[in-house]
């Protein structure tokens, strides 16, 4: 999802909250499953839409006739068909006076009849306690275009999580336990590629893993139904239905049971799983040790965490969760999983723990995640990976990864990782494992698509010409010497000097870079780069071009820049629109022309130059497309200098501190683009304590 629809998606979902806040006679727990429901409506029509067009293409057509899709047909792309009645387009647009609630609920009966084993009595149906008017706000709002058109995402969960920080559902006292975001759960599945076999989560929340697992398999072009079981574990009833939910509208099956992972010990998987993955709830006191003699997923009684002397019970449960998921794995198994920061460092109890875990040669890789990556925890998390399998040559390794400082800013409260910082991310991993044909395949997509870039680049930039020309000539019949002189109008030819040498120079400068980057592109356009001398050479040639580039958009920006600066001085200046000579009407038309030729310009040069800046940020940390440390970033290290460490995990202690990077002007323009971002978060939140602020005022003002 991209941050504009993320960010209109989050101005529907506190629409929606404000409307359940002020005017339901419900509380939030009574509320929350109503309204999963309907987005879980919304979301099934999008993949019903998206599937019946894909299979109306699909269709062998004779004698100009096509048969009628069948409900079979879903079935082979793991969607859900869904009947007329229970499409959210056919509710949205019930005609009045009809009972809404009822046809809600007989929708959902509707769906559970079509996939009977996985959701009889899982959705919601009470959609009669809603107020009339109610209920048709919120299904008008979760109609919207950015609902209406959002797919490929784990939407369903990120809504979730967004209605228990808003409102504080059940079960928020512990937020995140519930939903992982689509970041750190990719990040978990490149990782350890959970592409076969038997796939467990003890802690399943929304589905989230299993979803973004089976995205995964299905991009590798399988079939996940034929390649993995999914099995999914959750105490609390509400989040079981949730997953549930979450599956089917994904077309997926998996086995999710309700039930207490740190006491229900689930010893059929115990030893037999090929995949954990999990996000648990972190730092969770008060589990009864004595329900937790003789587990086998302990590796002894001695090892439950450190008792509290006050309550008896486990005063926190990191490590109880950590000797589980490795537990559970068979002896070719991995697990990726989401941990408290401070479970690298622990001490005490959980000290002894870490140290026989690391014994064990399994420990894999550990990442280290900055804050703000979940809406309800903004602490900073790290990522612990296990790998049973490991060949005997990385068996006394593990790679630490402080990724810290790698994020992208979606708002003042919320980052995540764009889909190139994940993907270089994981070709590290690729390194270290010794996989170099995948590190450099990415450096050719990379490629691929700077090359891509550059034939687009050239009627891109052409295009400013013709508004540009549009509007020099208005200027000219309007600047007409005849007219009398002044300051005003001095300063109006000035301008107009000043932007007719920045044309002349744009003009000049582009026809120069545009017949060297086809000169260039022609030489080295042959498709996918595989080799790394290649990949080199390539990079070196192509740098200047970056810089070249860089002065190519910042023409652009000016040429523009001095053409508005010219119509508002008529404007302000010269009362230009009571002029016969300046027509507004036209005046604007080619100007809303150029400010859009400008921003098709600009993101044509960032086509070209932002896949190749992930070249060279590769590049720079791994020159010889080998695993090698890079200080401030990461390190392999032994299990020498773990035991040296005093048995820390924690990233930081390792990697050490980067020296300073060179800041150019693209990142200084982003990080202004990120502080104009929090800024913009600032400003609304303080509009919103200050309606908090005046209702409580008057409230005690009577």
């Amino acid at each position: 999802m991209s941050l504009n629809n993320l960010k209109q998606l989050e101005s529907s979902l506190w629409e929606a909250a404000d409307q359940l806040r002020a005017n339901s006679k419900l509380n939030a727990s009574e509320y929350s499953m109503p309204v999963l429901g309907l987005i879980f409506l919304r979301h099934a029509t999008n993949r019903f839409d998206a599937t019946r067009a894909k299979i109306q293409a699909s269709l062998p057509s004779r004698d100009g006739r096509t048969r009628e899709i069948a409900p079979e047909d879903f079935e082979k792309e793991a969607a859900i068909f869904l009947p007329e009645k229970s499409r959210y387009d056919y509710l949205a647009h019930l005609p009045e006076g009809k009972d809404l609630g009822a046809a809600i609920n007989q929708a959902m009966r509707l769906i559970e009849d079509q996939v009977p084993t996985q959701l009889d009595g899982v959705l919601p149906k009470e959609y009669a306690k809603f107020d009339k008017d109610l209920l048709a706000d919120l299904v008008r709002i979760f109609n919207r275009d950015e609902l209406r058109t959002a797919t490929n995402d784990d939407l369903f969960g990120r809504i979730y999580e967004y209605f228990l920080n808003k409102f504080a559902m059940s079960g928020a006292q512990e937020g995140g336990e519930f939903f992982t975001p689509p970041s750190i759960v990719r990040t978990i599945v490149n990782f350890i590629e959970p592409t076969r076999g038997e796939i467990l989560d003890p802690a399943c929340g929304s589905g989230g893993m299993f979803v973004q697992a089976a995205h995964a398999i299905a991009a590798a072009g399988k079939q996940v139904a034929a390649e993995v079981t999914f099995h999914g574990r959750e105490k609390a009833e509400t989040n079981t239905r949730l997953a549930r939910m979450n599956l089917a509208v994904h077309g997926l099956e998996g086995d999710i049971q309700q039930g207490n992972t740190f006491y229900d010990r689930w010893p059929d998987f115990v030893g037999q799983c090929d995949f954990v993955m999990a996000n648990p709830p972190f730092n969770v006191d008060m589990v009864d040790p004595q329900k937790l003699k003789g587990d086998p997923r302990l590796f002894t009684d001695k090892k439950i965490p450190g008792i509290s002397a006050k309550t008896k019970t486990v005063s926190n449960a990191n490590y109880l969760w950590i000797q589980y998921f490795y537990a559970y794995l068979n002896q070719k198994g991995r697990a990726g999983f989401v941990m408290a920061q401070s479970a690298t460092d622990a001490g005490h109890g959980d000290k002894a723990i870490r140290e026989q875990i690391i014994a064990t040669g399994d420990v894999d890789i550990i990442v280290s995640i900055g804050t703000n990556f979940f809406y309800t925890r903004p602490l900073p998390c790290s990522l612990w990976f296990f790998d049973r399998g490991r060949p005997e040559a990385r068996q006394n390794k593990v790679l630490m990864l402080d990724a810290r400082d790698v994020y992208r800013v979606i708002s003042r409260k919320i980052r995540d990782f764009s889909d190139e910082q994940l993907a270089n991310l994981t070709a590290i991993t690729w390194l270290y494992r010794g996989q170099q044909d995948r590190y450099l395949a990415l450096i050719g997509r990379y490629f691929d698509q700077t090359l891509e870039g550059l034939k687009k680049l050239k009627d891109h930039v052409e295009a400013i010409d013709g508004p540009l020309v549009e509007l020099t000539e208005r200027f000219d019949v309007f600047n007409d010497d005849d007219l009398d002189s002044g300051d005003a109008k001095n300063g109006f030819r000035a301008i107009l000097k000043e932007r007719s040498e920045a044309i002349t120079a744009f003009a000049s400068d582009r026809k120069v870079l545009l017949k060297d980057l086809q000169t260039w592109a022609k030489k080295n356009g042959s498709g996918s780069v595989a080799t790394h001398p290649k990949q080199r050479s390539l990079h070196e040639t192509f740098q200047p071009f970056v810089t070249r580039l860089a002065s190519l958009r910042k023409q652009v920006g000016e040429v523009q820049k001095l053409t508005v600066r010219a119509i508002d001085h008529a404007r302000k200046e010269l009362s230009a629109t009571k002029s016969s000579d300046w027509v507004n009407k036209d005046i604007k038309k080619h100007q809303d022309a150029l400010n859009a030729s400008r921003h098709d310009a600009i993101e044509a040069v960032q086509a070209i130059t932002y896949p190749f800046a992930q070249v060279t940020w590769l590049q720079i940390r791994f020159p010889d497309a080998r695993m090698v440390d890079v200080p401030g970033f990461c390190k392999v290290v032994s299990r020498d200098e773990i035991v040296a460490q005093d048995h820390s995990l924690t990233p930081g202690r390792y990697v050490g501190v980067a020296p300073p990077e060179p800041e150019d002007e693209e990142h200084v323009e982003k990080r202004l683009q990120e502080i104009h971002v929090e800024l913009a978060g600032l400003n609304v939140e303080a509009v919103e304590l200050a309606k908090t602020i005046q209702i409580n005022f008057e409230d005690v003002a009577g």
